[in-house]
């Protein structure tokens, strides 16, 4: 069963990604600006390596990086990102050669094998995010998986590959939740009957 429902998930991934290259979605049209303080910029410049890594955005929405420090990069495009890379790196480089990726904070919780805090690419889809927290326990439902995005919930299913919006693109700070499979002997029965035997115990003690 857990082997048929990994088969069924990565066949949703793979029609995901026929759809995509298709057709355009306006739900996964990327948006004018992907950072938010706390994400992360990947910086790569040929032959600089005291220019090149991972950066955090900080709360004022500069790259946290002794020299890159005064770029603004939050609520701006990336191509004015990379502009204004490309006007500070000409002050110690000549034609400077480099690729800026950003990298936006989410989290992936509920069933999934490696719940955590990640970061990821702004055209990451919430299907792709599953499969990075290791995908879907075995009690994970892939067609009930909820979003919180600045402060609204949505709930999409995976399992559909006809559906939009399960082709919605990540964004800075989602919270991305696989729900629980239900189970009435589990998850009702049996914690009543304990707690049933929990109170017959001390009544027990009590009586004697």
């Amino acid at each position: 069963m857990i082997i048929f429902s990994r088969l069924v998930f990565a066949v949703v991934l793979i029609l995901q990604a026929t759809i995509l290259s298709a057709q355009e979605s306006p739900v996964s049209e990327p948006r004018a600006s992907a950072l938010s303080p706390g994400d992360q910029v990947r910086i790569a410049v040929w032959r600089q390596p005291e220019f090149t890594g991972d950066f955090i955005v900080a709360g004022n929405g500069t790259i946290t990086h002794p020299l890159y420090r005064e770029i603004q990069v939050t609520g701006i495009p990336l191509a004015t990102v990379e502009e204004r890379l490309r006007t500070f790196l000409t002050r110690y480089v000549a034609n400077p050669q480099f690729v800026v990726q950003p990298l936006v904070k989410i989290i992936v919780a509920g069933e999934v094998r490696s719940p955590n805090v990640y970061s990821v690419p702004p055209e990451t889809t919430v299907a792709q995010a599953v499969v990075l927290a290791g995908g879907p326990t075995q009690l994970g439902r892939l067609d009930r998986v909820r979003i919180i995005r600045d402060g609204q919930e949505t709930q999409v299913d995976l399992t559909s590959a006809s559906s939009e919006i399960a082709l919605l693109q990540i964004r800075s700070n989602d919270q991305v939740f696989v729900s629980r499979r239900t189970n009435l002997f589990r998850d009702t029965i049996v914690p009543v009957l304990s707690a049933i035997g929990a109170v017959a115990a001390v009544t027990n003690i009590f009586v004697r």
